[in-house]
């Protein structure tokens, strides 16, 4: 049958429907049980895609107006000067202060300080016009949380909406230095069917804030809530699209707080902040190695201090380790704040290389003040505070340790020994352990503290536990 209207439906819009998994995204034409790219049940969702008819499109339509092809030789590349926080922790997971335009989204626990973080943020600008905008509270009770923090802002504009284009259309007549939007998940546009929270209604509102940041050179953060596993909620597109990603991560039971960096396109993707919680707010913890670090009066066994890093910068944390008799006939490996695969292999290295018999023991291993560490080079404190345990012996307050262990029992070199040695001596540690390969590379006489260098563990316990203590202490 010839259609009768040709005109009329080349301008049609076309409307289908398509189903979307509400855990990454995945868009699929039918409804599907199992979704083929997370493996989760149950989780497709059926949402209105509405897609402009393709007839009667020309380049004029197509082209922006304002915008030309450019050579990357005709760009000017001066430096972007960023715009300065009072808050060094934000500044430092920022790579140095927020950049012009540039598009961040921060993540983390319900409760955990996201908003309190973010309108400290925005009262701690002065001389800058800020939009807070936020789907979740009333203008009072934003106010009534501003109070309890104490900074005064005359230029902080507070906004309560959930609809996109009012939101778009306040930062436009605005025209602010910084816009907030808490939280991505509550907002919606009424182009699209699905309701907030939806991956289409998340997918589109970022999409619309991404393009409206860049077109009015607005710097734009982001507050993302996280599902039960700890991942960003919504499509995994929204982590794709935005310019910076920061998790703020922390135990309700305990003050401290950390803001650390998994994306960043403006600087180093593995900084960390840490914030305290008081009544008055976060209030940044400029040196976290005093905190980390337990003052203690008695001696204990299984208890050995290292310095890692986080991006650039150097920490002093402290192992606990309990190694005591199983009564159960499969010895428990539990460790908090260390990967337990990483554990089971230092184990099996201890025994093998180092002949300690851990088959019948249980292994509890902690990282003092919440902290989740990657950095290999800790493996030598944990190995040592593991034989520590085990053997009863106590290791002296005033001795730390940066290395990491192979397969083989050796004491392997890690990065940036300067930066961790510096560390330290600041804190007035007296004998510092490392790899031999690391010792070849420093000048020990510039430090004040004594340095050792060891290739195996077995030199690493000779030297330690078999060494008069006044030696070492």
């Amino acid at each position: 049958m010839v259609n009768s209207f040709p005109q009329i439906a080349g301008r049609m819009a076309k409307t289908k429907t398509v189903f979307f998994c509400q855990k990454c995204g995945y868009e699929s034409p039918k409804w599907l049980g199992k979704c083929p790219s997370c493996n989760e049940w149950n989780t497709f969702v059926e949402e209105i895609v509405q897609k402009e008819s393709a007839q009667g499109w020309s380049p004029a339509k197509l082209l922006s107006p304002g915008q030309k092809l450019k050579k990357i030789d005709e760009i000017g590349g001066e430096n972007v000067s960023r715009l300065e926080t009072r808050d060094p922790e934000l500044s430092r997971v920022l790579g140095g202060g927020i950049v012009p335009a540039s598009f961040v989204l921060i993540g983390g626990e319900p409760g955990i300080g996201k908003s309190t973080l973010m309108l400290q943020e925005a009262l701690a600008f002065p001389g800058r016009k800020v939009l807070y905008v936020s789907g979740e509270e009333s203008h009072q009770q934003i106010k009534m949380r501003a109070d309890r923090l104490g900074i005064a802002n005359h230029e902080c504009y507070i906004l309560s909406e959930t609809e996109l284009t009012q939101i778009l259309g306040y930062a436009m007549e605005l025209q602010p230095d910084l816009l907030i939007i808490d939280s991505i998940q509550t907002l919606y546009t009424s182009k699209l069917e699905g309701s907030p929270g939806s991956v289409s209604q998340v997918r589109e509102c970022a999409g619309s804030l991404l393009r409206f940041a860049k077109e009015a050179m607005i710097c734009t953060f982001i507050i993302g809530h996280i599902t039960k596993d700890g991942t960003i909620a919504g499509p995994k597109l929204l982590e794709h699209m935005v310019d910076t990603v920061l998790m703020f991560e922390g135990e309700r039971h305990l003050n401290y707080r950390i803001l650390r960096t998994i994306k960043n396109r403006f600087g180093s993707a593995s900084e960390l902040g840490i914030y305290e919680m008081h009544g008055e707010g976060l209030k940044p913890v400029l040196n976290p190695s005093d905190i980390l670090l337990s003052h203690r009066d008695d001696e204990l066994s299984g208890v050995a201090i290292s310095s890692m890093l986080e991006g650039n910068r150097p920490l002093m944390i402290e192992i606990q380790s309990l190694v005591t008799l199983t009564g159960y006939s499969t010895p428990q490996r539990s460790g908090t704040g260390f990967d337990a695969r990483r554990l089971s292999m230092l184990l099996a290295v201890l025994e093998k290389r180092g002949g300690f018999r851990l088959g019948n023991q249980d292994v509890f291993l902690n990282i003092a003040g919440g902290l989740k560490v990657e950095d290999p080079a800790i493996d030598l404190a944990v190995c040592i505070s593991l034989i520590s345990s085990l053997e009863n012996r106590v290791i002296p307050a005033s001795v730390c340790f940066s290395g990491e262990v192979g397969l083989g029992g050796e004491v392997r070199a890690v990065n940036r020994i300067e930066n961790r040695i510096a560390e330290a001596e600041r804190l007035g540690f007296k004998t510092m352990f490392i790899s031999s390969y690391n010792f070849n590379k420093i000048k020990p006489d510039k430090y004040k503290l004594e340095i050792i260098g060891v290739k195996k563990l077995d030199d690493l316990i000779v030297k330690l536990f078999l060494k008069k203590k006044s030696q070492v202490s």
